[in-house]
């Protein structure tokens, strides 16, 4: 904690004290704090920078390390949002994927975080994993909803090389079918509509205003700062990352290290960035945005690639405007691929 808090006010030197209008914290279960930590963590945050008066301050949750004197502690401390990782309302489900969790732990916490105040709450969700059901996945989706958080992620499980999972290849053999997982992505926005969630990025779902500003920022290429292990920030056209070594991290004494030493993107890297990561919002990429920010139309750059992908299905236009079509954010990574101009 305290190698945390010579992070933060390193950094707050660093950049003057800038203004920041969100702050996440993620990674791991910083749930699992005690709430003085919390207050602590907050505390150095606030007086490092100047952290704007409506900042979306979010704070993530495992179902089971909340009670209602640490949720009222944080809704003092200044954290106005709580995102929840539930990803299944199965209990089957749930111990499959290793969950510490039950779904009486997150009714009750969920139950919890609104007694204790809070009026911004998000639920993360998962689709395709080990012995999911069209039918357990859209009672996960209905049961969700019915409670009305404001917001809901809903992400389909990726198997990555050398995890537990990829290793065990009779879990592997009890996944969704490819199809069954496209239905469920289908079912999410389907059935999501019918709560009255809108679908504002390839897998964010809110009710109107509550959208997430802070991932938003990520894929708007707005400028953020991560701290602490193996933290990833996006600064002044740079990308860089704290090491993931905990004896490294512990023995810093330069925190800033990793930020002056790497190189800014080329022209053609924030070209792609901009297209990738606007692409994944639904509302898409707008043709004025990338002339202000490149100097070049993106017909310029990009005419064959998006007359092809229109011709294909993958991308629609409205005036100054592209988007991704439903048929193209089921295959988003091959069509997200095209965009890629050192390829």
């Amino acid at each position: 904690m305290r190698q945390l808090e010579a992070e933060i006010k390193a950094w707050g030197a660093e950049r003057n004290h800038q203004e920041i209008s969100t702050v996440f914290i993620g990674g791991g279960t910083p749930s699992s704090l005690e709430t003085e930590q919390i207050r602590r963590l907050m505390e150095t945050v606030k007086s490092a920078f100047s952290v704007l008066p409506e900042a979306e301050i979010t704070m993530e949750a495992n179902p089971g390390t909340v009670d209602p004197d640490k949720l009222k502690g944080c809704l003092e401390a200044g954290i106005s949002r709580i995102s929840f990782g539930l990803q299944s309302m199965q209990e089957e489900e749930l111990k499959d994927l290793g969950r510490i969790h039950s779904r009486e732990d997150f009714l009750a916490g969920f139950e919890t975080a609104r007694e204790a105040g809070f009026e911004n709450i998000s639920v993360d969700l998962m689709s395709g994993i080990p012995k999911q059901t069209l039918s357990s996945y859209e009672d996960t989706l209905r049961k969700t909803a019915e409670l009305e958080p404001e917001h809901i992620s809903a992400y389909s499980l990726i198997i990555e090389e050398g995890t537990p999972f990829a290793r065990d290849k009779e879990l592997i053999q009890r996944l969704p079918s490819e199809d069954e997982d496209v239905r469920m992505y289908e079912m999410t926005e389907e059935i999501l509509e019918e709560y009255g969630y809108h679908k504002y990025e390839i897998s964010n779902y809110s009710r109107p205003g509550y959208e997430c500003r802070h991932n938003l920022g990520y894929w708007s290429q707005i400028p953020y700062l991560g701290v602490g292990l193996n933290a990833s920030s996006y600064l002044d056209g740079k990308r860089f990352q704290q090491t993931a070594s905990m004896k490294e991290y512990m023995a810093l004494k330069d925190y800033i290290l990793s930020y002056r030493e790497t190189r800014p993107l080329s022209q053609e890297e924030k070209m792609e960035e901009f297209m990738f990561l606007g692409l994944r919002k639904t509302a898409g990429v707008k043709g004025e945005d990338f002339v202000r920010q490149f100097g070049r139309t993106m017909d310029s750059v990009y005419g064959e690639v998006i007359d092809t992908s229109v011709k294909g299905g993958w991308i629609e236009r409205d005036r100054d405007s592209i988007a991704l079509t439903k048929k193209g954010i089921l295959f988003s990574n091959h069509v997200l691929s095209e965009f890629l101009l050192s390829e």
